[in-house]
């Protein structure tokens, strides 16, 4: 089923629900499960990055990581095209960013990110770069090309995403795993309801994985069908149970082949609630700022701006200097006139 959308408050529901799931995800980033509840307990809103987890503790309460500054890294590049898809402007625009914030000398870069932009610094053309690892550094940026590109024109929707993935990721789950977040975020935003984005998922995951092999990776479209499965399973359990349960069973690591059905599982967990959807994420384990930030941005989408706290939006804009009202605006514009 459709219904008809706002599109400006949906892109700006999308946005900020990549940056709130980001956030929220944040303190426990990396830590297993248990380890997250031995320490927080729950966690029901934003919280500043432990001392005790290296990947989290130079954060301030309500500070996105680089799933979402590579997106905006991204909007920039698209932003100066006006909205054409150049891999060499991500890659400079990724760089900037990278070295701006020390990337190559914290522990802040994926390892398959870190391998292709060292490549990129030292000057290797792009097309030389084989970019071929199976983890979801494309596919936690790729949320800005679900609010550009309708879904209309299925080939030209998936040259766009091959494209923004390419500076870092090149592999055939890793272009699949963006694909299916890119495009949940688009079809929400032409008002799809969820139901009809699950059942549409399969069948063109499966199209883009198949297109270039890579890689020996399992179906990831196959994947999204047992997660789902699975998350409805454990929608009738309390939520520590229901996490568990998909923690143990379909995983939360850095690679597509878990994160992108894990977040896909989220927003069926959630019921598409974006508040619930952050929540449940940043409690999980595992690489929860990258699933929270994939998962909320579909649940944004589907929910548009509105359903976010003011006091949320806020916290992101103070905490991290950015208003992400611009770029919806622009992305609108560009959506609307392509």
């Amino acid at each position: 089923m459709t219904n008809k959308k706002d599109t400006y408050q949906a892109i700006l529901g999308a946005l900020y629900g990549q940056a709130v799931g980001d956030a929220m995800g944040m303190p426990s980033e990396l830590w297993p499960l248990q380890q997250v509840r031995d320490y927080f307990g729950w966690i029901s809103q934003f919280l500043p990055g432990p001392k005790e987890n290296i990947a989290a503790n130079e954060f301030i309460a309500g500070e996105y990581t680089d799933d979402t500054q590579q997106a905006v890294a991204l909007m920039d590049a698209l932003l100066a095209t006006d909205g054409r898809v150049e891999p060499e402007l991500i890659a400079h625009h990724i760089m900037l960013w990278a070295e701006r914030v020390r990337a190559f000398d914290k522990n802040i870069l994926g390892p398959t990110s870190k391998t292709a932009l060292l490549a990129v610094r030292a000057g290797t053309p792009l097309m030389e770069i084989s970019a071929n690892g199976v983890t979801n550094g494309a596919a936690m940026r790729i949320a800005p090309i679900g609010c550009l590109m309708p879904s209309t024109d299925l080939a030209k929707f998936i040259d766009a995403v091959r494209l923004s993935c390419s500076p870092t990721h090149k592999a055939d789950i890793a272009v699949a795993g963006a694909f299916a977040i890119a495009w949940a975020v688009s079809r929400a935003i032409e008002g799809a309801d969820w139901a009809t984005i699950k059942q549409e998922l399969p069948e063109r995951v499966e199209q883009v994985q198949q297109q270039q092999i890579t890689t020996f990776s399992p179906s990831l479209s196959r994947r999204l069908v047992w997660a789902l499965e699975c998350a409805a399973k454990a929608s009738t359990l309390p939520d520590t149970e229901a996490l568990s349960e998909l923690y143990h069973t379909i995983g939360a690591g850095m690679d597509n082949i878990e994160s992108i059905p894990m977040s896909l599982a989220l927003v069926e967990l959630a019921g598409t609630d974006p508040q619930r959807c952050a929540v449940l994420a940043a409690n999980l384990g595992g690489d929860t700022d990258t699933i929270g930030a994939m998962a909320t941005a579909i649940c944004g989408a589907l929910h548009g701006i509105d359903a976010f706290p003011t006091e949320w939006i806020d916290t992101i804009n103070r905490a991290n200097q950015i208003d992400f009202q611009p770029y919806a605006a622009a992305l609108t514009r560009l959506r609307n006139s392509g």
